[in-house]
């Protein structure tokens, strides 16, 4: 089955680390296009194309300001990777508890053979 455009979602958009390093950025204000280019070290048509894929999946909104054009972050666009990242935050949880629970039967067994039992 082929992969999916890079714009179909938002899995395939955050996958591009430029495009995570932006959303980064955004997560702290609203910016312009040029704004970021600069913090990222970019040139602009490069950054812009980057906001226009996260723009396609939802993950960016935009509005102009005087001459300007600003981004912010779209944060609940981010739920479906949440939501499947929330499956693992689960399997670590309850594998942390069975280690819990293990090194607390090591250290009892560990107190019982000082005691001399």
């Amino acid at each position: 089955m082929a992969r999916s455009a890079t714009t179909s979602d938002v899995f395939n958009a955050v996958a591009e680390p430029q495009r995570r390093r932006i959303l980064n950025l955004l997560a702290q204000g609203e910016l312009s296009v040029n704004d970021i280019a600069r913090s990222l070290g970019i040139r602009q048509p490069q950054a812009s194309k980057h906001l226009r894929v996260l723009k396609e999946v939802g993950l960016v909104s935009v509005r102009d300001h005087g001459q300007q054009r600003l981004y912010r972050l779209n944060s609940a666009a981010l739920k479906p990777i949440h939501t499947w990242v929330s499956e693992f935050e689960r399997f670590w949880s309850e594998s942390f508890d069975r280690l819990d629970d293990y090194l607390a039967e090591l250290q009892q067994k560990e107190k019982g053979d000082e005691s001399g039992e």
